[in-house]
């Protein structure tokens, strides 16, 4: 009850006390948002990828037959919920006179996709709807159907980096021409492996695509499967396919499933494809956290970094704790010489300083976890005030990939920080405490 009564007395009487609360309050709100800021983004990062690519994909060195047969197999193994077929292909897309977009086409099942990864959801006008996304094209069946990516076809505006969704909507219905490749066949006599023609298609935009990823949104549009391989590869007789993407059942062991893929692939090369085994072995099967790997490594070493950067200046909290605790102890020191007179040991007196420090810390600390909470949840709604005021765009889509700032507290990262800036706390207040201990109750009370 003396060191609660104490520090309670030292905080009312000393008001310099409050700086150093505050000062442990910025730094410990400083690191939270930044690692927040930074785990958000790389949380974020992974969800896209697994909601464009599903759980696991297949990507095997060539274009590969009978993708149906592959993908039932894969259905029933006991960790994959569901497969897709995917084939890609480049082109250009042309939307009007002198409109002509670079693009990379991507022949899929929108109903298979839309349960293997999270493509229903970035369909703006299918995405509410009770049925499976489709390419069918309303009140015109015959037509061939086909989604845009909502990059393709518009920029988001220069100062709000948002997208006109009444105009663009108004692109639904609208035909345009795609221009790719067909392969015709080898023709050995001529030194080549293949006759590519250019060929091109007329499609009717059934949907448009807004993942929220600009890199994504920019670059692909969609085509059935089946009808793209018609154009790439008219002399094919089976279906083909470049990827298989997967998705496993809740609470699949990654390993496992990864293993058991393996085993129904290599099955599947070998006896149906009739592939050698180093072209079995030159399939990639990864996860899509595996696939994003190598960039979320460097982002993890550029959030250390910044982090270390900060921390470092943070350090200047604990020389200001040193300081004020030190002017404290100095100024209290007719108060230390009458409790060590009263049988108060010198480790006891250090300990109501350093717990006075600890006291200070976890205030401080309290105040940044909250500050820092407010700031993370609303840093969209603060840049956005920023770009009114100031006139100035912090974070664009087309720079940073996402439309929106990741907003999530890293609750694990805060607790590290927190428990940082007590134990910072009590280092700033250690030499002052000894300075306390060491005070002779005699050389101080002689004059009183």
């Amino acid at each position: 009850m003396l060191k609660l009564f104490l520090w309670l007395r030292y905080l009312r009487k000393r008001k310099i006390v409050f700086l150093s609360i505050a000062a442990v309050g910025l730094s410990t709100s400083v690191l939270i948002v930044v690692a927040s800021l930074f785990g958000g983004f790389i949380n974020v990062l992974e969800r896209s990828a697994i909601d464009a690519m599903g759980d696991v994909v297949l990507s095997p060195p060539s274009k590969f037959a009978k993708y149906e047969l592959l993908i039932e197999t894969l259905e029933q193994t006991g960790e994959v919920k569901a497969a897709t077929a995917m084939l890609s292909a480049t082109g250009l897309l042309h939307l009007g006179k002198g409109n002509v977009r670079a693009v990379s086409i991507l022949g899929i099942e929108p109903e298979r996709r839309a349960k293997v990864t999270g493509f229903k959801r970035s369909l703006i006008e299918q995405s509410e709807s009770a049925r499976a996304p489709s390419f069918e094209v309303a009140d015109f069946p015959e037509r061939i159907g086909g989604f845009v990516g909502i990059g393709v076809i518009a920029e988001p505006d220069e100062k709000t980096d948002e997208y006109d969704f009444g105009e663009i909507r108004k692109m639904v219905g609208q035909q345009v021409v795609l221009t790719t490749g067909a392969v015709l066949g080898l023709q050995e006599d001529k030194g080549t492996t293949a006759q590519v023609k250019r060929k091109t298609v007329k499609f009717t935009i059934s949907d448009i695509v807004f993942t929220g990823v600009y890199d994504l949104d920019k670059r692909f549009v969609y085509l059935g499967i089946e009808q793209l391989q018609k154009i790439l590869y008219p002399n094919e007789d089976t279906q083909v396919a470049d990827r298989i993407q997967i998705k496993l059942k809740s609470g699949a062991e990654t390993e496992v499933a990864l293993a058991e893929i393996r085993g129904v692939w290599q099955s599947f090369a070998s006896d149906q494809l009739g592939w050698s085994a180093y072209m079995i072995r030159q399939t990639d099967i990864a996860t899509a956290q595996e696939l994003q790997s190598q960039y979320i490594a460097e982002l993890l070493k550029q959030m250390g970094v910044l982090l270390l950067i900060f921390g470092v200046v943070s350090l200047s909290v604990v020389l200001l704790i040193l300081c004020i605790f030190y002017m404290i102890v100095m100024t209290k020191q007719r108060d230390i010489a009458i409790m060590k007179s009263c049988g108060t040991t010198s480790s006891t007196v250090a300990l109501i300083f350093v717990g006075f420090g600890a006291f200070v810390g976890i205030i401080g600390s309290g105040i940044g976890v909250i500050a820092g909470y407010i700031v993370t949840k609303n840093i969209n709604t603060i840049e956005e005030w920023i770009r009114i005021i100031f006139g100035l765009k912090l974070w664009k889509s087309s720079v940073y990939m996402f439309s929106k700032i990741p907003s999530e507290v890293d609750w694990v990262s805060a607790l590290t920080i927190v428990l940082l800036a007590v134990a910072a706390a009590c280092l700033g207040v250690l030499i002052p405490s000894v300075v306390a201990a060491r005070t002779r109750p005699v050389e101080i009370l002689r004059y009183e």
